[in-house]
């Protein structure tokens, strides 16, 4: 069983995880001061409907995130070098990161492209 779930930060500054999906009726949500932490919440009230009902069915969550809520979660990306490596205005990129704007389905695509080369890259490193 799959569950997908959406990572958004909100206007207070408060991230949100909610999905459509949903097991005997209940649905999932998740809410915290971070992107780690509206996960968990979100991870934790799926388990909790699996326990209720003893679900022995594996379950995978596939989270999918806006932009500000993936540079909170991956708060070690450099936004000024990311938007080096993927030829975005650093500019623009900061905007999307802070929420101010958002990027077209192109950009996305761009950027979605180089979050895979860099987990490309980094997946073939062996010190």
């Amino acid at each position: 069983m799959e569950i997908t779930a959406i990572i958004e930060k909100g206007a207070d500054g408060y991230y949100s995880v909610r999905s459509e999906d949903h097991i005997n009726n209940q649905y999932f949500g998740g809410f915290g001061a971070s992107a780690r932490e509206a996960k968990e919440d979100f991870t934790d009230s799926v388990f909790e409907v699996l326990d209720e009902i003893d679900n022995k069915e594996p379950v995978k969550i596939i989270f999918k995130y806006d932009l500000p809520s993936f540079f909170s979660q991956f708060n070690y990306i450099n936004v000024s070098k990311f938007a080096e490596y993927t030829g975005i205005n650093e500019s623009k990129m900061r905007q999307y990161k802070s929420g101010v704007a958002f990027p077209g389905e192109r950009t996305t695509k761009k950027i979605l492209t180089a979050i895979h080369s860099i987990g490309s890259e980094l997946s073939d490193v062996t010190l």
